[in-house]
């Protein structure tokens, strides 16, 4: 019993700094929606790669289409598609003469398919400004790039990420995003990004608004050209340069159907989770161990029926309640009852870092969109 109180007395201590912080720096973060704006500036590039895309990208598209912001070019990617997306794309091409299609029929060595396609759109682009977008992204807001180009001017930034509504189907995809949103929130402090003096970076791939000389300036995407956190990175890479940047919300202007299942998530989040952890087994069993114990445990432990571990674990559960809750206003527009799953949800997020791990390591790589790249060329570009 006294080791487990003390572990728990050590959580509660955690989750008090933490929930202080995560308050203090949400409640920073402002939406897209509250900026007013105008449709008139410089050419922007939107740069959409794409593979394997034909069941969303002409919607996508579409969407965008829409804007209201006077000058734009569309550079759409199709990264070695063997689906549709080339003849949906060249469709696309015929409703507006301001989209180009670019092809890629191989990749080149040292490049991670999504980044080439990047670099690739960015070479044939004009823009002073460049829009770093996903083909499953729906614009919902006909302002939506006025307002960001707006935004990003009247700031003088260099860069500026847009956090969308990330739509799910089932009640357990919902669940999992969430707390995919929440873990995400209290490790990386995204708002922490809006702070010249942080070092923290923040980068969504969804919406990565960039100057073109910024984007120059720190190296393009050769500099990350091996990194499947690709979006991230080239946020933390701004930052690093002493670059501005700023993160908004966007949940009424952007949507995103991030997976559709929940096993799509998990396979999905393969390619992330073990390179946001450095690919390290040490950062991996810390934060499998530090998941548990932060947000499964004292769920346990509120019946044990010792009235001291009970209390404490009362009081770690009101600390991780309101934090949740600050999350789930913020960065979604999910119900912040899901709370009450919330330890199965966690436990379904250990099993994916484990599950990531463990394929990474068995195939000696990662494996996206049907290209396997090695992980010991991942861990020295990682470096």
């Amino acid at each position: 019993m006294t080791l487990l109180f003390i572990l728990l007395c050590a959580v509660l201590a955690v989750w008090f700094i933490l929930s202080i912080d995560m308050w203090r720096g949400l409640s920073k973060l402002s939406s897209i929606e509250d900026f007013s704006y105008k449709n008139q500036g410089p050419l922007l590039s939107i740069i959409v790669p794409a593979r394997n895309e034909e069941e969303a990208i002409t919607e996508s598209i579409v969407s965008q289409l829409q804007q209201d912001y006077d000058q734009i070019q569309w550079i759409l990617v199709n990264d070695r598609s063997t689906d549709g997306t080339r003849g949906k794309m060249d469709t696309l091409a015929k409703m507006d003469k301001r989209i180009t299609v670019l092809q890629i029929d191989s990749l080149e060595k040292g490049w991670l398919g999504k980044n080439n396609a990047l670099y690739k759109g960015y070479q044939k682009s004009e823009g002073e400004l460049i829009l770093f977008t996903d083909a499953d992204v729906i614009f919902k807001d006909s302002t939506a790039l006025s307002r960001a180009v707006s935004v990003l001017q009247s700031q003088g930034l260099d860069h500026l990420t847009l956090a969308p509504y990330i739509q799910s189907q089932s009640f357990w995809l919902k669940s999992f995003v969430s707390y995919f949103l929440f873990g995400f929130s209290f490790y990386k402090r995204p708002w922490k990004a809006n702070e010249p003096s942080s070092k923290i970076g923040m980068g969504i791939g969804a919406f990565n608004l960039i100057t073109r000389s910024a984007y120059e300036e720190i190296g393009t995407h050769e500099k990350i050209k091996h990194m499947p956190d690709d979006d991230l990175q080239l946020g933390i890479h701004i930052k690093k340069h002493g670059k501005r940047q700023n993160l908004l919300t966007a949940l009424q202007s952007l949507e995103v159907e991030w997976y559709r299942s929940l096993k799509e998530a998990f396979n999905g989040l393969e390619k992330n989770t073990f390179a946001g952890l450095h690919y390290s087994i040490l950062l991996v069993l810390f934060a499998m161990i530090g998941v548990f114990c932060s947000t499964v445990l004292p769920f346990m432990t509120l019946f044990s029926g010792v009235f001291p571990i009970q209390i404490v674990s009362l009081m770690i559960l009101f600390f991780i309640g309101i934090s949740y809750v600050k999350v789930m206003k913020t960065m979604t527009n999910e119900s912040p009852l899901l709370f009450f799953v919330l330890p199965v949800t966690a436990l379904l997020f250990i099993y994916s870092i484990g599950r990531a791990t463990f394929l990474t390591y068995k195939r000696g790589g990662i494996e996206w969109r049907g290209t396997v790249y090695s992980l010991k060329e991942l861990k020295q570009k990682r470096k």
